[in-house]
């Protein structure tokens, strides 16, 4: 468990990627920092913690990560005519051209999420006709009693927001930002912050 006691380091002073992942971060301080480090500054939050990480781990300026493999299928996502019989390559793009294909052939409804999104791109070489069976099955998941839709992994604060009300629904959003700007000041084991119904015992001087 972390140690509630520690105090929120300047980002300056970080010395190792370890030490790094263990605090939170905006991403316009990351930013800053990266920007002083003479990296690159361009992707999301995690993207750069993980290129400054490494830079203050290995003292090189070029993050593994940077290097991308180039997509072996030549297939144009953007203009190509698709069909249910179209296969998903490895060069997958969620193009407004794939987007009217599923517009006709799963619903004038259709949009793309964060779990669709994330089938595509795991599921190179099934059909399209795979992906609009699998863009029904997950709406019908949806529209289950309980049900929760999935919220991505950096996107922390509107995790932290979902599990702080669901535990404290007598609570709003006043609450939820007042413990999430204690919690976030907070060291974490894991590298990311999720809500802990201890939060409610956090003070500013914790």
């Amino acid at each position: 468990m972390a140690d509630r006691s520690e105090h929120r380091p300047d980002l300056a002073d970080i010395t190792n990627g370890t030490e790094l992942r263990r605090w939170y971060w905006l991403k316009s301080e990351l930013a800053a920092r990266a920007k002083a480090c003479g990296l690159k500054r361009t992707g999301g939050k995690f993207t750069l913690l993980e290129r400054l990480a490494h830079y203050l781990d290995s003292g090189e300026t070029n993050w593994p990560g940077d290097i991308k493999q180039k997509a072996k299928s030549g297939f144009d996502w953007h203009s190509a005519e698709l069909t249910l019989k179209t296969e998903i390559t490895d060069s997958y793009k969620n193009s407004q051209n794939v987007r009217r294909f599923f517009r006709a052939h799963a619903g004038s409804g259709f949009k793309f999420n964060i779990q669709f999104m994330k089938w595509m791109r795991d599921n190179t070489g099934k059909t399209l006709a795979d992906a609009v069976a699998e863009y029904h099955r997950q709406k019908e998941k949806a529209a289950t009693p309980g049900f929760q839709s999935e919220i991505a992994e950096h996107n922390q604060f509107n995790r932290y927001t979902r599990d702080f009300l669901a535990d404290n629904p007598q609570m709003g959003m006043a609450e939820v930002r007042h413990y999430w700007a204690l919690k976030r000041q907070l060291p974490s084991d894991t590298g990311r912050h999720v809500y802990d119904a201890s939060d409610l015992k956090l003070t500013p001087s914790s």
